[in-house]
């Protein structure tokens, strides 16, 4: 039964922190657009450091989770050092996601908005491989 409840507020953990992975860029894309308006670039930054604090702490509680289903539940398998990779992708994808917000937040430039969102569209693919490893575990 601990098992059970391990992996439940896991997955709730990973899927709070997925969502600030999805929706930071959306801000940044919304920082890139709205030259010459310092009170909707204020809230945006703003907006962006809650969710960057905010998706710290569901990582971090993710990251504890996950770690005593490996340590005391004995998760194993070279899948599970894939999706580890993989998280760590995410992880670096996310990093840099707040560095540009916190460069926002200074008056730096960001890139443009269609980088931006071609940049919004990296995690969807790296949770389908996530996800697929987590459930195939096809080595």
């Amino acid at each position: 039964m601990a098992y059970l409840w391990t992996k439940t507020f896991h997955l709730v953990f990973v899927i709070a922190w997925m969502a600030t992975v999805f929706y930071l860029p959306r801000i940044l894309v919304n920082l890139a657009e709205v030259a010459g308006e310092a009170a909707v670039r204020e809230r945006l930054v703003l907006m962006g450091r809650r969710l960057y604090r905010f998706g710290h702490v569901m990582f971090g509680i993710a990251f504890v989770l996950g770690l005593a289903l490996w340590l005391h539940f004995g998760i194993a398998g070279g899948w599970l050092h894939a999706k580890l990779g993989l998280v760590v992708l995410l992880l670096v994808y996310y990093t840099i996601s707040g560095r540009w917000l916190k460069k926002a937040g200074r008056g730096g430039a960001l890139p443009a908005a269609k980088t931006l969102r071609w940049f919004n569209e990296l995690p969807v693919l790296l949770l389908v491989a996530i996800v697929f490893l987590v459930l195939a575990k096809p080595f």
